[in-house]
């Protein structure tokens, strides 16, 4: 879906709002037909394994204490087990754990994510992994499309890096981040990622937000034909998104706009552009 602190830039392209003269912005490789969306950014910053200090012997790990896990609830719920050492890399089983536990209750916790987060500390990764031949690839998974069209490959991953986040492990929420980004979808399956990312992520988190904003500031056409019903839900149902998708469409018009300024000269109207008045209601004297 670039690093992960940068952001998309803008370019001139594909917006096309009610009332305006100008169209923003589209990002290159843009599938025109809106059949399937390719990622929108590609943090370069591999990340590295969790498992604490490198001079300490992996059999170490494995001959601490197994911890029982309880995880989820209700008909989803499950019990694994993982050794004390390798959960306590975690600042936040670190602070739970104590020397009496072995058990630990993870009633809101999502089964799938958290192997996901033992596969990455006992390995340094999880499936599927990150391909190095492939720069914007991950490796083949036969149970999975190859076009997400419901956003549960995104949200495998989005789930990863909230888990992470509360686990406090910032490389695995890098790694989860750069394959959010190597998942080809569809709008309907954005939009799913969308609502997961602005229920599930701080406010002040931008680096999740800002690139899902950026993404449908940069791709009316497919709001338009394919997900136009779902996107004023996800407007209506979470304002803010709507907010920082309009922020990006105005910040993008703005540029365009200086830049013709500077073209023109600072006198007079933009170059190749007429002055405008603003419509005045009419008055009865």
């Amino acid at each position: 879906m670039a690093d992960i602190q940068e952001t998309p830039t803008l370019a001139e392209g594909d917006i096309e709002m009610e009332g305006a003269e100008e169209n923003p912005v589209d990002l290159e490789g843009e599938d025109d037909d809106g059949a399937a969306i390719p990622p929108t950014q590609d943090p370069e910053e591999d990340a590295k394994p969790a498992i604490g200090n490198p001079q300490t012997r992996f059999l170490d790990y494995l001959r601490s204490p197994m911890i029982q896990l309880n995880i989820g609830s209700g008909e989803e719920a499950a019990t694994i087990s993982a050794h004390r050492a390798i959960l306590t890399q975690s600042p936040y089983f670190a602070e739970r754990l104590s020397d009496e536990n072995s058990t630990a209750d993870l009633p809101d916790e999502d089964l799938n994510a958290m192997g996901c987060f033992l596969q990455y500390q006992y390995t340094g990764e999880y499936f599927p992994r990150r391909l190095a031949n492939q720069p914007d690839g991950l490796e083949h998974d036969p149970s999975v499309p190859s076009i997400d069209s419901t956003g549960d490959q995104l949200l495998k991953h989005a789930k990863v890096y909230t888990l992470a986040e509360k686990l406090g492990l910032p490389e695995l929420q890098s790694l989860a981040h750069s394959k959010i980004h190597r998942i080809n979808s569809t709008a309907i399956g954005e939009i799913a990622y969308a609502r997961y990312v602005y229920s599930h992520s701080d406010v002040d988190d931008q680096t999740i937000r800002k690139p899902v904003a950026a993404f449908w500031a940069t791709r009316s056409h497919v709001l338009r034909h394919e997900a136009e019903a779902e996107f004023k839900a996800m407007c209506l149902e979470y304002p803010q998104f709507g907010f920082d998708v309009l922020s990006l469409v105005l910040d993008a018009r703005e540029k365009r706009q200086r830049e013709r300024e500077d073209v023109g000269g600072a006198s007079g109207t933009p170059a190749g552009g007429k002055g405008r008045k603003r419509m005045r209601p009419s008055v009865n004297v």
